[in-house]
């Protein structure tokens, strides 16, 4: 049997190769980007805005990012429900979902309909106790989809049923994500099995906080983790996870085939996963290089990464450079401001500063790398995001589904958004077969 599979892989492997030629010859927009890296334009949304650079002709302009949800400003937003002293998850989800800011009384009105729709029926906690799989984000995936067969109306496509959709989604799976992990480690790490019920009394993050480790959670550690929910709640419709979401979406189909499909997007190590290759990236640094505070060797150890001898051998530097981005991530500023004081709070400064150092250190290390073909790159968000988990004792199989709580606002705001007002028309981009024509041989006759 092995041989057949090894004689399988040598084919599909042949099989599979395309001449890179070619994809120049047919003006191919690999991965959906034009030539000079800007995204190719297939929709229109009313969402969120992200602006990473001008454009004057042809050039390419490094500017600070942007990122607008609805209109306003990221750092508006966060600046104003912080000024406030209170979490802005819930706002922020409101905005996504409804195009405008709520009064005092429909956030209040929100965040209780929300609290009231986070309890888990009995019978789907059994379910997901059942679940079996090594990475949380496919058992994630499976709770979704559980959830089709729990609902009656999952067929129904009225505009009413698809926002009371989102919202119990919106509502349930902060729960779903630390039941879920709470299984994983019970199995997998013979751990106790420790099911909190959620508390209405409590914002998003500190439900998650508490679902984790009961009430030994400081506000500090409440306060950075909504606002990582917010930096991450939406990002534009080209993101992988939230543009798979309308392509699902375009077909027809169900919330939660839509849904449980976005995750597997967000699985994956480019996308959702990456603040795990940054924290696994940092480690081979901190035992690497002798002096954190030198930062010629500290330079020379990220050329050593780029050029693939050192670290996983990808020639990344993790957590560095954006699609969209050049000079700023905007979220990577607002989180490297509480992830300072965090550090401060945990004494782990020392470490801060060793992310610090290699923020302004890997643009240089770039350059050198590339030479006149460098781009203009700096920190994105997944840079500082898992080094905050890990200060507030986030378990790092709970990075990626993190992410998902939060992006889950970005996706339903989408669907909605895909299958009320959009073209109404399936998304279906165009392939090239470039494998020729082959002539029917007869069994007897092939070799």
């Amino acid at each position: 049997m092995s041989d057949i599979l090894q004689k399988l892989e040598e084919l599909t492997i042949k099989a599979s190769q395309i001449e890179k030629d070619l994809f120049e010859t047919y003006n191919v927009k690999r991965g959906l980007r034009n030539n000079d890296g800007t995204g190719v334009l297939v929709g229109l949304t009313n969402i969120g805005d992200v602006i990473g650079y001008e454009k004057q002709g042809e050039k390419i302009i490094p500017i600070d990012g942007r990122l607008f949800y609805r209109g306003i400003e990221i750092t508006e937003l966060v600046n104003g429900f912080q000024q406030d002293n209170r979490h802005g998850f819930d706002e922020i989800v409101y905005l996504l979902l409804t195009g405008s800011l709520p009064t005092k009384e429909n956030l209040g009105l929100f965040s209780s309909y929300m609290a009231g729709h986070r309890d888990l029926p009995n019978n789907f906690v059994n379910l997901i106790l059942s679940f079996r799989g090594k990475n949380i984000m496919n058992m994630l995936a499976r709770s979704v989809l559980v959830m089709y067969t729990m609902d009656d109306d999952a067929e129904n496509y009225s505009h009413f049923n698809l926002l009371k959709q989102a919202l119990n989604l919106l509502a349930k799976f902060p729960i779903i994500a630390s039941y879920i992990y709470f299984s994983f480690r019970h199995t997998y790490q013979r751990r106790s099995l420790i099911f909190r019920h959620p508390d209405p009394a409590l914002s998003t993050a500190e439900n998650f906080l508490y679902m984790l480790r009961g009430e030994g959670y400081s506000k500090l550690e409440a306060d950075i983790l909504d606002l990582s929910l917010v930096l991450h709640a939406e990002h534009g419709g080209g993101n992988n996870s939230t543009f798979t979401t309308r392509v699902i979406s375009s077909a027809g189909t169900d919330t939660y085939s839509a849904i449980a499909a976005s995750l597997g997007s967000l699985k994956g190590y480019l996308h959702g996963g990456a603040n795990l290759q940054v924290e696994e990236m940092m480690r081979d640094i901190k035992k690497n290089v002798k002096d954190w505070n030198n930062e010629e060797e500290l330079l020379e150890y990220l050329g050593k990464i780029l050029r693939g001898h050192a670290g996983n051998g990808s020639g990344k530097i993790y957590g560095i450079g954006h699609a969209i981005y050049t000079l700023s991530d905007p979220r990577a500023v607002l989180l490297k401001e509480k992830a300072r004081e965090l550090a401060e709070s945990k004494g782990k400064l020392d470490e801060f500063n060793l992310y610090e150092s290699v923020e302004k250190l890997a643009p240089e290390a770039f350059a050198r790398f590339k030479g006149e073909n460098a781009k203009v790159i700096s920190a994105n968000v997944d840079f500082y995001s898992g080094f905050v988990y890990k200060c507030i004792d986030i378990p790092k199989e709970l990075f990626t589904p993190i992410f998902a709580v939060a992006r889950m606002a970005g996706w339903c705001a989408h669907r909605l958004e895909e299958v009320t007002f959009s073209s109404r028309r399936i998304i279906r981009p165009a392939y090239r077969n470039v494998f020729g024509r082959m002539d029917y041989e007869r069994l007897e006759e092939r070799v």
